[in-house]
Order: structure tokens, then sequence, then C-alpha cells
């Protein structure tokens, strides 16, 4: 991912992601099972299954071997059985599978910590029984889901439902960025509390709070995990608008992600790049994991850039140039480019940074504040092909 950061003329490198992917704990011991041959979670054939009134896309496009582990492991997490014997005969290879999905789909578990203890019959195989590792107790939990809720609630009343639906979801993405600090260090920062409660989290917190209060608006979204091709492991989500999916990543949407600095040297405008993104768009730095197959994102109807009137298939000077002067003349504290191609996005920067094309737009400022110096910071994404630059 090559990216370049802060005051005209001087490069800053953004730093990478933190995202801990929940470990796993085996014991091996001989154990025996219930002796119950009837799952009573599950009985094959029946689609009437309470599933928290959300889609479930890990469900439903694992193969139908996880079906009854998944829905086992569903309806005891979701009663607050934190340990259990289980009736479904399951490798602990397969156990694990589920129980990442049963995660995926369902964000409102948030009790649910970042390790599990499962126990498997030495001689078959086969697991008896799991006990996970807890991060809110039992007695405090319907507390923190009514928190939780009004959290989201919070985020969802700034909306309003004659919007459309590209316009609800980017206000839960605005208000996300604007609300949670990344903090690599933030406690239960797996979990959505991180960043809904305590409005400080990493990727994962924020991708399940933004699935949380997708899910409570009505709309599809899904958990997506995977890397970020600098390195390290990493999360975020898709969304389906109008029958199209989308890749949509919070944290890196977060200027203080991106690499807004405390002493100022950083731009500080919320990133648009990753709303409603495409896959061609997001796979230049994210590769997902593989665990399951995630739908095309072809689409760029939703495109930030195209909707607003900041994208620029190829360059002209004359655009650009009154781009810039009405940008100023209008008191914005930023302008935005996205460019169609490369060619029209080297030769922006060659303009504006070697050339100086924007200087008439600093002399304005200047004339404008009684000033006889202006100082600008910049960003560049050579991956999105976005110039962004600050002007207060």
């Amino acid at each position: 991912m090559k990216k370049v950061l802060g005051l005209l003329f001087t490069i800053a490198l953004i730093a990478g992601a933190a995202f801990a992917l929940l470990p796993r704990t085996f014991v091996k011991q001989m154990a025996v099972r219930s002796g119950l041959e009837e799952n009573p979670y599950y009985r094959e054939g029946d689609t009437q299954w309470d599933n928290g009134g959300v889609e479930e896309y890990y469900f439903n496009n694992l193969p139908s071997k996880y079906n009854e582990i998944y829905r086992e492991l569903y309806s005891r997490l979701s009663a607050g059985e934190d340990s259990a014997q289980i009736y479904a005969e399951v490798s602990v290879e397969d156990f694990w599978t589920a129980y990442y999905a049963v995660l995926a789909d369902h964000p409102e578990l948030f009790w649910i910590g970042s390790g599990a203890e499962v126990q498997s019959n030495a001689v078959s195989g086969k697991v008896s029984s799991y006990k996970i590792e807890t991060t809110v107790p039992e007695n405090e939990r319907e507390m923190t889901r009514g928190r939780l809720e009004e959290a989201a609630d919070i985020c969802i009343r700034q909306t309003d439902e004659s919007w459309s639906d590209y316009g609800r979801i980017k206000s839960v993405y605005e208000y996300l960025i604007d609300t949670v600090v990344y903090n690599a260090q933030a406690p239960d920062n797996q979990c959505m509390q991180s960043a809904l409660l305590n409005h400080q989290s990493v990727c994962a917190g924020y991708a399940k709070a933004f699935q949380y209060i997708c899910h409570r608006m009505g709309y599809f979204c899904t958990y997506v995990t995977g890397s970020i091709r600098s390195g390290g492991d990493h999360a975020w989500n898709i969304v389906r608008i109008d029958g199209n999916y989308y890749h949509v990543d919070v944290t890196w949407g977060d200027p203080v992600f991106a690499g807004a600095q405390e002493d100022g040297t950083g731009i500080t405008v919320t990133n648009y790049n990753y709303l409603c993104c495409t896959d061609e768009e997001i796979l230049t730095t994210h590769v997902p994991d593989g665990t399951i197959s995630l739908p095309s994102c072809t689409d760029s109807t939703y495109n930030y850039y195209r909707i607003n009137g900041m994208y620029y298939e190829n360059w002209d000077y004359g655009v650009i140039y009154n781009a810039l002067m009405e940008s100023v003349q209008r008191g914005d504290s930023s302008i935005v480019m996205k460019f169609g191609t490369r060619d029209a996005y080297e030769t922006a920067k060659f303009e504006l940074f070697t050339n100086r094309m924007y200087y008439d737009a600093d002399q304005y400022l200047m004339n404008a504040y009684g000033t006889t110096t202006w100082n600008n910071k910049y960003a560049t994404d050579d991956d999105f092909l976005v110039i962004t630059i600050q002007w207060l």
C-alpha cells in the first residue's frame, strides 16, 4: 500500500492495522458423550430457526455439514451457555469453523471474549464440550445489552427513514469514525462494546459495531476477516444496497488510523475510499482469508467521489484549477479529488505539488486571512488515485 501523507513536500508513513484473531485453546482428554441421540437444537430439514432476525451470511454459505453444530452453538451461546457438552458430532476443526461463523454472523454476542477451550474425545477425535472466555459477567449482560442497544439507536436516530439506503449507511460510517478512537490497546477490542460504549477500539470492534447497527436498521451486513498486504490481520464488512454488494472498512476511514498525528502534521479528513468500494479497489490493500466465499463487489454506483462531484475521469487543467478556487472561495476546509486513470492522477500530483498549481488558492486564503504565509496539509493515495488537500 503506497500512500503519501503530511505537509506539502513532506512525506509521512501510514501504520498498519492491529487485529487479533480469536486464539484456539485445546484440551485433549478422554470424554464420553451424554448418550442422548437426538439433538434438541437441530432437526435436519427444518428451516424454521431463531436466527436473531438477521441474514446469516456464513450459515447460508457454509456446506450443509456445518448446519447442526452452527445451530447448536448459536442457540447455546445466545442463551448464555458459556460452557456445555454438545450433541453434534463434529471434529475439532469443524467445531472451530462453525464457532467463528456464528460470531461472524452475530455481533450481538458481545460478551464472548478472545479465547475458548474445547474438550475432545481422544479416541474418536469428536468434540465433547466447550468453555468460552467471557468479557461481561452473566449478571451484567442484560444491562450491557440495553446500553448497546441505546448506543446503536443514538446513531440510528441521526438518520431518517426517508433517506436513501446509501445515505443511512454512510451516516453510520461517519458516526463511528467521529465517535471511536483507534487504539490497539483498547480493552475488549474484539467486541463491539469497545467501539459503542468505550469509544476506543481496533478493526474488529469497528466492524462488529458497524454490522450490529446495520442489522438493527434492517440492512444486510456481514463480517470479513483477512489481512492487509503490508502485514497484519484485519477485519471489515460487506453491505448490500439495491441488490449489489460493497466493501466497507470503517477502520481505514478513520483519519486517526490513516495517519493524523497528535502534532497536527497529518490529514484529519475522513477517508471515503473505503465506503462502498469494489473488489478491484479494496483488494489492492486487503486480502480476505478465504474462510468463506464472498459475494462479488463490482458495482460503483455508490462511489462517494462520483456521487459528490469529486471524480475526474481525465486530467483537465482548467477544470481542476476551477475546482481548487471554488473550494477555497466556498470556505471548504479541504478538497478531495479522485481520478479515473493513473495517468490523470500522476499528472495531477505533478501539477499540484511540483508546479505548485494550488498557489493561487493559497494566495486567495492569505488575502482573506490577512497573512503572508500559508501551509497546507495533503495526502495522496496511490491505490485509490485520490488526492486530498486540507486548506484549513
